[in-house]
């Protein structure tokens, strides 16, 4: 019998994998900055060579995965993975450029983590598991654990080993996706649908329920990434706190509130309903963007930036949930679809809070406030939604 549980423990390391590419080089900007010599500007196009990478990754995904497959698409990803965190700590010493050679090792393991965003969905979803709405969010809390473990244990390598140990850390990151190659190669995978059975990109986008899910999962990666990306400044900013301690207080304990919801989702949510606890994340959600961007006292704003986490957890696994019972012939387009979308509001939510912020100068709260907006749609669509009655396409 087909040992699925090597399956499930493949894809929760693919997620871990995933949270370690998106979370590592951030700590390390001002050291490149300092040890480089590349400009600020030019720091903060490593960002955008990643997160674009993963979009154009997501529309790759939706074309050509179902004709390569999904072992052979998913192996390369943690190979991606593995080469690009080992070439972050090479490259930049080896090429005569070192910013080169930071941004090809991200490009890199990009295309590792953005096989991963659109295929680690798709195959916990084909497992036979019972309740697979709980399974989809215990799955993506493993991303939130991922980011607060690179941030924790970088944060204390860094204190006993010094800053200069970056490249060792780097490596040693590296292992965790090159164990997963032996586990995505010898784990059991099926196919949602059968090959060519799946939809379409047209024939998706001529469903008007499946832009209502693509606006949940853009509306979802821009609340979660607007406050996510900005935590830290919040803190740094509200509480007067060090970078340290802001990175702990922010991005950090976002991440364990966001993974708390969804394990929470992830034990309890054959006794529970989605669309419910999704709506009262919404609300939550709302009320958290209210306290940063309104609250006088700094404190219920923290409080508020932290409790975000916690609201923005069931968004993304929800919808994806949602989408695959009212899609079952979606395959794998529709993940990359739907990858793509929250990766766009991922990539929106932080742009416009940070020009906000800029233009009132330097007033987070005034950038928080606009932000709202994104709950809000966010709280529009699943009314609508969740006025359609359920069936499946």
């Amino acid at each position: 019998m087909p040992d699925y549980g090597k399956t499930k423990k493949a894809c929760y390391l693919g997620f871990i994998t995933q949270a370690i590419t998106a979370n590592f080089a951030p700590l390390l900007f001002l050291k490149f900055h300092h040890d480089y010599q590349i400009s600020l500007g030019n720091i903060a196009w490593i960002s955008t060579c990643f997160f674009f990478t993963q979009l154009l990754v997501d529309l790759f995904c939706a074309k050509f995965v179902d004709r390569i497959g999904y072992r052979v698409c998913i192996v390369a990803a943690e190979v991606c993975s593995a080469a690009g965190l080992i070439g972050l700590a090479f490259l930049p010493d080896i090429l005569p450029n070192p910013f080169m050679g930071i941004v090809c090792s991200v490009i890199i393991y990009a295309v590792g983590s953005g096989l991963i965003e659109v295929l680690g969905s798709p195959v916990m979803e084909a497992c036979p598991f019972e309740n697979k709405e709980a399974t989809m969010s215990l799955l993506h809390s493993f991303y939130c654990w991922g980011a607060v473990g690179t941030i924790l244990i970088s944060t204390l390598f860094f204190l006993l080993f010094g800053m200069d140990s970056w490249r060792w850390l780097a490596v040693l990151w590296a292992l965790i996706p090159a164990v997963n190659i032996y586990y995505f190669a010898t784990c059991p995978i099926k196919y949602l649908v059968e090959e060519g059975g799946g939809m379409g990109i047209r024939e998706l986008f001529r469903k008007p329920l499946f832009w209502l899910a693509v606006c949940l999962m853009v509306c979802s990666g821009a609340s979660e990434l607007a406050m996510a990306q900005w935590a830290s400044a919040y803190a740094e900013a509200a509480l007067g706190l060090s970078k340290t301690a802001g990175d702990l207080a922010g991005p950090c304990m976002f991440a364990v509130t966001m993974g708390i919801s969804r394990m929470i989702f992830g034990k309890y949510g054959d006794r529970m309903d989605l669309m419910k606890f999704m709506t009262g994340s919404g609300v939550l959600c709302v009320v958290c963007y209210l306290l940063t961007s309104l609250s006088a006292n700094p404190l219920a704003g923290l409080v508020g930036c932290i409790m975000c986490g916690f609201s923005v957890g069931i968004m993304w696994p929800g919808t994806i949930s949602i989408s695959s019972e009212r899609f079952p012939a979606g395959g794998t387009a529709m993940f990359a679809l739907l990858a793509m979308a929250g990766d766009l509001g991922g990539s929106i939510g932080p742009g416009i809070v940070g020009r906000i912020t800029q233009y009132t100068g330097d007033n987070i709260r005034a950038g928080m406030g606009v932000g709202l907006v994104f709950p809000v749609i966010l709280l529009v669509m699943l009314f609508i939604l969740g006025r359609k009655k359920p069936r499946s396409f």
